[in-house]
């Protein structure tokens, strides 16, 4: 099983799939691409007649719901997340709304054997199995914007289009499939390790500040804000410990560290850096944007594009082709990590 390259990589684009007979016409959602939109990611959220959570509710959203928005407003208020959007009727809070985007991509002609990563650019997709069976069957839960999926084939879907095949990573004898206009695959270089030349790197957690800092030879490389686990119930554990495991992608149930109160399932859980035999790990986070305040079950949540940063920069390196494409992941002893209050 040979390493994709870059080469080989480019030569994949294109609308050729004459072998599936499918059609693949891209999905009439080109318009929508500019249009600024957020993702109801709870249970529900609150549209108050001003930005400030004191205001008259004028209406409320259900979850999944797409919003759009007109404008971002700092309101001040509250201090620790002070964001709101004006949407119509009013404004809405950002803590528990995923920004979204409609982005249509040409489908690859062929998978190498070696799988690909692929992220998810549409705010949400049904996903199916199929079985001879039972034919075409939808998959009890959803995958959302910016998550992560192995894609291990392309294959004509329900509708005669081409459709990815993605392996489920908590259960690897699991696939199901979804359009693939709807997921871009990366390309290998985008998940290159970061400054790899570079032993001396550790990562400061401080839990009372919810900030996360690493440093390159005790200078600081990158610092962002974080929300850890919430005290007393779902700790984030205090000490020094190891990255130990890495997984570009990982699929949670409400039980793992990293759940949330909402979801039962976490598909796709990007950029994800274990340091605890218990399952504490770093990772992207798509179910809230409420960086700074803890939320919850012991991980330490972050923001998709800084969890992938973590994960590059952070040993063990995990390059595409260091990835265990049996296992999916990569282990090995890897960059300290100080976690404090």
């Amino acid at each position: 099983m040979n390493p994709i390259s870059r080469r080989d990589f480019l030569k994949l684009g294109g609308l050729a799939l004459s072998s599936l007979a499918v059609t693949t016409v891209l999905p009439d959602f080109k318009e929508f691409e500019d249009i600024e939109l957020v993702r109801v990611a709870t249970h529900s959220v609150s549209v108050y007649k001003e930005p400030n959570d004191e205001s008259l509710i004028v209406a409320t959203w259900p979850r999944d719901a797409l919003v759009n928005v007109y404008e971002t407003v700092d309101s001040g208020t509250p201090e620790y997340n002070p964001i709101w959007y004006r949407v119509f009727g009013g404004y809405m809070h950002r803590a528990r709304l995923q920004r979204v985007r409609f982005h249509s991509n040409i489908p690859l002609e062929t998978i190498p054997e070696t799988k690909l990563l692929g992220e998810v650019t549409f705010p949400f997709i049904q996903p199916y199995h199929y079985s001879e069976q039972d034919g075409w069957t939808r998959v009890p839960f959803l995958l959302y914007y910016s998550t992560i999926h192995w894609i291990t084939g392309l294959e004509a879907g329900p509708d005669r289009k081409a459709w990815y095949r993605l392996q489920d990573e908590a259960d690897k004898n699991v696939f199901y499939h979804v359009p693939a206009t709807q997921m871009r695959a990366l390309p290998p270089e985008e998940i290159s390790p970061i400054t790899p030349e570079v032993e001396n790197k550790f990562i400061d957690v401080n839990l009372s500040a919810q900030t996360l800092t690493c440093y390159e030879n005790n200078q600081e490389a990158f610092t962002t804000n974080v929300s850890s686990g919430v005290q007393y119930l779902y700790d984030t554990p205090a000490g020094r410990f190891n990255i130990m495991v890495k997984l570009p992608s990982r699929r949670m149930s409400a039980a793992d560290r990293a759940a949330s109160d909402d979801d039962n399932v976490l598909a796709g859980v990007p950029w994800c850096s274990f340091f605890t035999t218990e399952g504490h790990a770093f990772h992207g986070t798509y179910w809230h944007d409420n960086f700074g305040v803890p939320m919850r079950h012991g991980c330490v949540n972050m923001r998709n594009e800084d969890a992938k940063w973590l994960f590059r920069w952070s040993r063990p390196t995990a390059s595409f082709e260091e990835i265990d494409k049996l296992t999916l992941d990569r282990k090995g002893y890897g960059t300290r990590v100080d976690i404090h209050y």
